[in-house]
């Protein structure tokens, strides 16, 4: 197996790294990897490929853009260093006149998804540029952000793995949250305590999945594992800010 994974350990690109220091929102200087590659896609769904010894993996296809830069954002002005990209065409009715106003100064269509992306370097990207799946490489590790598949009202076994109590006759209990507070003292149910609700549709973050395939020529890429989302959700897919190369070592 680390024979098969050594493979796609090739032409790793290290990230940029920032030090936030003046915000008043860090105490303390911090380190960041600031994504230097980053795209909007669609998951298509999951197939499951064969490695040179016979070994099946699971694979998420996502179809990444093309899509279009439609702003720059650079420290001096805004604050920060970001491309803004556009994925998805749209009809016009279905855009608000303040988008509609606001891609018009870069000429660019109508899009579904409009989304920023951190980068040290916004100046190596030009407004009306499209940027493709060939901008990853096999071997990157990757954070995928996504919408989780929504599973309604759910109670606590289901969302948070309860045991339940015995299923054998007279207990009485079976399903049930249990006991949720005292009652004398505090009085109240402490925030965060795990009770039934709505479970799913959430914004959630996968990382440090493997790129194991890139087919330029159908916009696709294959990453190793779940993605959260159904098919055809929106995904976002950035390089990962925490798994480290095993061939360059640490990050510059």
């Amino acid at each position: 197996m680390k024979d098969y994974l050594s493979c796609f350990l090739c032409n790793y690109k290290s990230y940029g790294v920032r030090t936030y220091a003046d915000s008043a929102n860090f105490g303390l200087k911090k380190l960041y990897m600031v994504m230097e590659k980053g795209l909007i896609g669609r998951k298509l769904g999951m197939t499951q490929i064969f490695s040179g010894d016979g070994m099946a993996i699971s694979v998420t296809v996502v179809e990444m853009g093309p899509c279009i830069v439609t702003q720059k954002k650079t420290k001096e002005i805004d604050g920060y260093n970001a491309v803004q990209l556009g994925f998805g065409l749209a009809k016009k009715k279905n855009v608000t006149k303040p988008i509609q106003g606001h891609l018009r100064k870069t000429g660019s269509s109508s899009f579904r998804v409009l989304r920023e992306f951190r980068t040290t370097s916004p100046d190596d990207y030009e407004e009306g540029q499209e940027l493709k799946a060939d901008i990853f490489e096999v071997g990157d590790y990757v954070d995928v952000i996504g919408i989780s598949k929504g599973k309604g009202f759910a109670g606590v076994i289901k969302r948070h793995g309860f045991k339940g109590g015995r299923a054998t006759h007279g207990s009485m209990f079976h399903r049930a949250p249990g006991s949720i507070g005292a009652s004398a003292y505090p009085s109240r149910v402490f925030r965060g305590k795990k009770l039934p609700g709505h479970m799913g549709n959430r914004r959630n973050t996968v990382q440090n999945l493997m790129i194991l395939g890139v087919r330029p020529d159908e916009n696709l890429i294959l990453v190793r594992g779940s993605v959260p989302g159904s098919r055809d959700s929106i995904v976002l897919v950035k390089s990962s800010i925490k798994k480290r190369s095993e061939v360059n070592g640490d990050p510059e």
